[in-house]
């Protein structure tokens, strides 16, 4: 049934339908009305779990680390500065191959301090080795969340649900949240292979010597790749039970004969679907949504952008000093074709700066430019710099 809720209010309840054992987390802005919307069902007896009150977000991470250690699902949830702090503990998780979810209520990075949305706390964690699925609306980020826990529990991979801060967080939205037996129906009790039993004690995490450690590494870089495959079927299930389809790895739309494409992750998506729909006079352009950003899907992409002359990406990040994150890792995907479209990569909306319906023409404009630029902040006003930094 449709029902009018805040993003972080759907969240939670997507979460409790997983019926997580274990909940930790420690308040930040926009992740904040997440765990205060668990507490609320927890206290109101709708959710049976425990709810572990910690003093920072490396405490968050590390009691949902030792919860699903020992056998229960957990959940945690964390932005910007909290998703720094708790890197340390981010790469255990997935290191270890603790299968968990965790929400990332996207925000800028400091400094300087902005507490709107971008995307660059989940892309400085991007090679912490978990599972990162980007939601371009609410309906679609109820959705991952519901199959992030299958996909972590059969990979045995954590998986970081990606939501726009804000954008999405706090907006309101008619949204069908799924009957607990349909839920029930999809994910099964959570089980773990290598669950922690005093009666048959292990060591998890142990020290690796160089003998055995490049082996771990290619492991772990193995089972995200093979992940794609349980991204997927997850994502056709769970379409089957609910009736609804959020895209598996990725998702296009427009004219297939389209010379110009554009690809985006996130909130992004649904402006750039909604200016090419008021300007059929700028021409035929492909939309690509990439859902999956790790494992990044090579092969799904490259069939995407096939018989494109141009490429778009526009992100919400940047890696100072390099340009395009998302960018890069197209130019190295698409190098591979024999005719691989030219990528142009922008960073948009930093630091929460609105991203209007306009920036569809210019980003097309920047296409035609005599010069096209390698990377540029394409929403940047430039005079506002001093000269040295333009």
């Amino acid at each position: 049934m449709l029902q009018a809720l805040e993003g972080s209010q759907a969240i939670a309840q997507a979460v409790a339908l997983c019926r997580p054992q274990v909940v930790a987390a420690y308040p930040i802005t926009p992740q904040t009305h997440i765990v205060e919307n668990l507490a609320k069902l927890v206290a109101d007896g709708v959710l049976r779990c425990e709810l572990v009150s910690v003093e920072s977000e490396f405490s968050a991470a590390s009691v949902v680390l030792g919860a699903a250690t020992a056998g229960s699902r957990a959940y945690t949830a964390s932005a910007s500065q909290g998703i720094l702090l708790m890197a340390e503990v981010l790469y255990n998780i997935a290191g270890m191959r603790i299968p968990l979810v965790m929400t990332c209520a996207n925000r800028a990075v400091s400094a300087p301090l902005s507490i709107w949305n971008d995307q660059q706390d989940s892309m400085a964690v991007r090679d912490a080795g978990w599972i990162q699925l980007y939601c371009a609306d609410n309906q679609e980020a109820v959705d991952t969340t519901i199959q992030a826990y299958r996909i972590a529990e059969r990979t045995e991979l954590p998986v970081m649900v990606c939501m726009d801060g804000f954008t999405l967080t706090h907006t309101l939205e008619p949204i069908d949240i799924p009957e607990q037996a349909q839920v029930d129906e999809f994910l099964p009790p959570y089980t773990f292979s290598r669950a922690l039993d005093s009666r048959n004690p292990i060591t998890v995490g142990t020290l690796v010597s160089p003998d055995y450690y490049p082996e771990a590494r290619h492991a772990h870089h193995q089972a995200l790749l093979n992940a794609q495959d349980e991204i997927i079927r997850a994502h056709e299930d769970w379409s089957a039970i609910s009736g609804r389809s959020c895209c598996g790895l990725l998702r296009t739309e427009g004219d297939a004969d389209a010379k110009i494409g554009i690809l985006t992750l996130g909130s992004v998506f649904g402006t750039l679907y909604e200016a090419r729909a008021a300007h059929p006079e700028l021409g035929p352009v492909r939309l690509i949504k990439l859902r999956a950003f790790r494992p990044f899907p090579v092969a799904a992409i490259q069939e995407a952008c096939a018989g494109l002359t141009d490429l778009v990406v526009l992100e919400r990040a940047l890696s100072p000093g390099g340009g395009g994150i998302v960018g890069n890792e197209m130019r190295a995907a698409l190098a591979e074709l024999p005719d691989a479209p030219r990528v142009h990569s922008y960073a948009v909306g930093l630091g929460g700066r609105d991203v209007p319906l306009d920036i569809y023409a210019r980003a097309l404009a920047a296409v035609d430019a005599p010069t096209p630029e390698r990377f540029a902040v394409l929403d940047a006003e430039l005079e506002k710099l001093p000269a040295a930094d333009r």
